[in-house]
């Protein structure tokens, strides 16, 4: 007959390995890389969402309260903790989507992303502004962050179109996914790899559910950036 210590010393290996194997299991769950149809590359996160859910051309990403990725001017405010599923890219590609949520708090948003580094990136967003708006929103960042708001929508939902030529950048935002208004052109120069991808924020609130659907990836140059084809 076992003894009483013996019996609890199984019990507790057994749960704690059972618990081990359940935990790997969830880890693995939640580190497996993302498969999006419409994008010939496996993609990654940096930064997990609380969830997220991913179709044929289409990913929901759920970020947390307190959510960002931004570098303040006045360097009072520097984070980059906002979810991110990111991809590595062509050199030359245009990368499409559309983006919708509903603009529960200030400063929710989704974006498309560009990063290079901690200190050099692209965040085009779709936000709500200081005053309440449904803002086109483009952030450029070298060290510390040049954020411009652009037009104003009315709906919850908006096309962005993001193109890379060699090392000019263009973005645009469109309402019906076919005719494009060019937001911001710049040059963006990098030694390193770069990553690109979707990201969802919630910078003062407790969490913002983006959809990010009608995903198109093309390899490819623009050749006119006011056309963006």
């Amino acid at each position: 007959m076992k003894s009483k210590s013996s019996f609890f010393i199984s019990t507790f290996l057994t749960g704690f390995i059972l618990f081990c194997g359940i935990f790997s299991i969830c880890h693995a769950q939640t580190a497996r890389s993302v498969k999006i149809n419409t994008i010939p590359a496996p993609l990654f996160w940096n930064n997990m969402p609380i969830s997220y859910s991913a179709k044929a051309n289409s990913i929901t990403i759920v970020a947390g309260e307190k959510t960002d990725m931004f570098r303040d001017p006045n360097v009072t405010y520097n984070t980059d903790n906002a979810p991110k599923l990111l991809f590595e890219p062509d050199n030359n590609f245009v990368l499409t989507t559309s983006i919708q949520h509903t603009f529960s708090s200030k400063w929710d948003g989704g974006a498309l992303v560009l990063i290079e580094d901690s200190t050099k990136w692209i965040k085009f967003c779709f936000e709500k502004d200081y005053t309440g708006a449904k803002r086109v929103v483009s952030v450029v960042t070298k060290d510390i962050s040049d954020d411009c708001n652009s037009i104003a929508v009315t709906g919850n939902k908006i096309f962005y179109k993001l193109a890379k030529a060699d090392n000019v950048i263009t973005l645009y935002a469109s309402n019906d996914g076919k005719k494009w208004l060019l937001i911001r052109h710049l040059r963006f120069n990098h030694t390193q790899p770069i990553k690109v991808g979707f990201l969802a924020q919630s910078p003062t609130g407790k969490k913002c559910e983006v959809l990010f659907s009608d995903i198109s990836y093309q390899a490819k140059k623009i050749a006119d950036p006011y056309k963006g084809e």
